[in-house]
C-alpha cells in the first residue's frame, strides 16, 4: 500500500472508530433501555460510589468531549489533512482511544469493575501518548489547535480523574469495610499524586486543556465530598487545592509554550 493509501486507511479507521465509540456509548449508557450508568455495577460508578467520585454535573463534560471528537473526525477526514504530519503520527492512536472509549461503557454494562479499570487505564495511557506526540509539533492554526489539541487535551484531562474515580469505585467494592475508616488518608494521598502528575504533564507538554478538564473533575469531586455522601472534608478541601494548583501549572505551561 502506498503512502496515500495508508493515509486514507488511517482516516477511514478513525471514522469507523468514532462510529463504534458512539454506538458503544449509546448501548452502554442505556439509550436502548436498561440501567443508566450511575446504576450499573450496583451503583459503584455513581457520584456516591466512592470518596473520589465527582458529583453528577461533572459528567456533562462528556457532551463537550463527544461533540469535539465528532468535529475532529469530520475535520481529519478532509483531503487537506491526509498528509498532515501530526495526523500521520497520532491518527492511529486517536482511533484506538475512541475504541477504548466505547469499550469502557460496554464493559461497565456487561462485564465487571476490574474490566472497566483495565479499559480506562489503557485509555488514559493511549491519550497520554497522543498528548506527548502533539506537544512535539505546533498546530498549524486555530482550527487544528481547537479540534485536535484542545479536544484531545480535554479527553485526556477528564479521563485522568475518571480513572482515579473508577479505581476508587473498584477498591470500595472489594476492600474490607474496616479500611473505610482510613478513607480520608488514602483519598488525600491519591489526590496529591494526581496533582503531581497533572502539574508535571502541564509543564512538560505545555497544554492547558488537560489541566482544565482534570481541575473540573476535581472541583466536582470536592463538591460531592463537602455537600453529599460519602462526606469527607479533608478530601474535599484537598481536591480544591489540587485543582487550583493544576490550573496554575496549566497557565504557566501555556505561557511557556507561547514564549517558545
Amino acid at each position: 500500500m502506498n503512502s496515500t493509501g495508508r493515509d486514507i486507511a488511517r482516516q477511514s479507521t478513525i471514522i469507523a472508530a468514532a462510529v463504534f465509540m458512539i454506538i458503544g456509548a449509546a448501548v452502554g449508557g442505556g439509550a436502548f433501555g436498561g440501567e443508566s450508568v450511575p446504576e450499573l455495577q450496583n451503583g459503584a460508578l455513581s457520584a456516591e460510589g466512592s470518596y473520589l467520585a465527582p458529583a453528577g454535573p461533572a459528567f456533562a463534560i462528556w457532551s463537550v468531549i463527544y461533540l469535539g471528537l465528532a468535529a475532529y473526525t469530520i475535520w481529519q477526514a478532509l483531503p487537506g489533512q491526509r498528509k498532515n504530519p501530526r495526523q500521520v503520527r497520532t491518527g492511529w492512536w486517536v482511533a484506538l482511544s475512541m475504541v477504548l472509549n466505547g469499550l469502557w461503557l460496554v464493559a461497565a454494562r456487561y462485564l465487571n469493575l476490574p474490566a472497566t479499570v483495565i479499559v480506562i487505564a489503557a485509555l488514559t495511557a493511549v491519550l497520554a501518548v497522543i498528548i506527548v506526540q502533539l506537544s512535539r509539533r505546533r498546530a498549524a492554526g486555530i482550527i487544528e489547535l481547537t479540534l485536535f489539541d484542545a479536544v484531545m487535551g480535554l479527553h485526556f484531562g477528564w479521563v485522568t480523574i475518571a480513572t482515579v474515580a473508577n479505581i476508587g469505585a473498584w477498591l470500595t467494592q472489594t476492600l474490607p469495610a474496616e479500611l473505610g475508616e482510613q478513607a480520608d488518608a488514602w483519598g488525600v494521598s491519591v489526590l496529591v499524586v494526581v496533582g503531581l502528575i497533572a502539574v508535571a504533564s502541564a509543564l512538560l507538554t505545555r497544554r492547558l486543556a488537560p489541566a482544565l478538564a482534570t481541575a473540573w473533575g476535581l472541583a466536582w469531586a470536592a463538591f460531592g465530598r463537602l455537600s453529599g455522601d460519602p462526606h469527607s472534608t479533608a478530601i474535599g478541601i484537598t481536591a480544591i487545592v489540587v485543582a487550583v494548583v493544576i490550573v496554575i501549572a496549566g497557565v504557566i505551561g501555556l505561557a511557556r509554550s507561547r514564549r517558545r
